[in-house]
């Protein structure tokens, strides 16, 4: 089924050769086709994350991507048409999807093709007009408290809880019933960690030995877990508060990865992308007030603009706004 507006073809930002922000360019591009098992996506807004850098450097690129290539994993917007296999969203539907392939392009771009099982209806709590810098962080923040498998109650250490995939992990940690102590960055990080319900909201940047005092006050017999958005030093001074068999968890792509410790196995862990665990995602969205923190948007004509701000620090996600 398609929706009888859609045009055969559309503004796109793409690259034709991997490099920095610059070799991304705006172009007019087909629509793409839509397969049985696809649906077609009319972009409202794409998430903008260190991962589609990687896209354009050339390290992460899609499995069957061929230039021109549209750079983008995460996206919301309209479904303008589905294939014939689909059942799980209609024409219509407003919905937000992490496409981990998508050998047809990404989201920047007014048109994107995805697989129907990276799909999902937004929930409600979620703002629409900030949707598409979700889907990819907060997946892979619900694989990282899958990794760690903690108990109710149990006392959790968010180390980058600022960041992107820091600040869902500390409300969907909440939704889990899990105590949260949130290492931020600087005051701003603090203060977001604070407002969406960290126990404990902490400067990463302060004095380490206050931190971790801190650390030890609200959690004397150790945190049982530490998610681990970034690594460093910092980091493994943290691991000191661990609690005896306690465990570190960390995204593949961490760097430096943090280190063993006697007694603290360490797991790494990639978001998941499939029906159940979008399923599961919206369930614990929808179990209270839900914010993804936009530091900054950009339009899509200012595309190079916003990959440059990747480079910088800022709390929560960057966004491109395309309708």
């Amino acid at each position: 089924m398609v929706d009888g507006d859609v045009p055969e073809q559309m503004q796109a930002a793409a690259f034709d050769e991997f490099g920095g922000p610059e070799v991304i360019t705006l172009r007019i591009l087909p629509v793409p086709e839509v397969a049985d098992d696809e649906v077609l996506i009319k972009v409202w807004n794409a998430g903008v994350g260190v991962w589609d850098a990687y896209e354009r450097e050339g390290v992460l690129v899609p499995e069957g991507a061929a230039f021109p290539i549209v750079p983008g994993s995460d996206g919301a917007g309209t479904v303008a048409a589905i294939g014939g296999q689909v059942t799980n969203v209609a024409v219509g539907d407003l919905v937000y999807v992490a496409a981990t392939t998508r050998p047809k392009g990404g989201f920047y771009a007014e048109y994107a093709v995805a697989k129907a099982e990276y799909a999902a209806k937004l929930p409600q709590g979620v703002s629409a007009q900030h949707a598409g810098a979700m889907p990819t962080d907060a997946l892979t923040a619900l694989a990282g408290l899958d990794a760690l498998g903690l108990p109710t109650g149990a006392w959790l250490l968010i180390f980058g809880a600022s960041g992107g995939q820091g600040h869902l992990a500390v409300q969907l940690a909440k939704r889990q019933g899990l105590k949260v102590i949130a290492v931020a960055s600087g005051p701003d990080g603090v203060a977001l960690v604070t407002r969406i319900g960290a126990d404990v909201s902490l400067d990463g940047h302060g004095d380490h030995t206050q931190v971790i005092a801190r650390i030890r006050e609200a959690a004397p017999d150790g945190v049982a877990g530490i998610l681990a958005m970034a690594g460093g030093e910092t980091l493994d001074r943290l691991t000191e508060t661990l609690s005896d068999g306690g465990v570190v968890a960390y995204a593949h792509g961490v760097r430096p990865e943090p280190r063993e410790r006697p007694g603290a196995p360490v797991r790494a862990y990639d978001g998941v992308a499939n029906p159940g665990q979008l399923q599961r995602l919206n369930e614990l969205i929808e179990a209270g007030p839900f914010e993804v923190h936009v530091a900054e948007t950009f339009p899509l004509g200012k595309v190079v603009e916003a990959h440059r701000r990747l480079k910088t620090s800022f709390p929560g996600k960057l966004l491109l706004t395309i309708r």
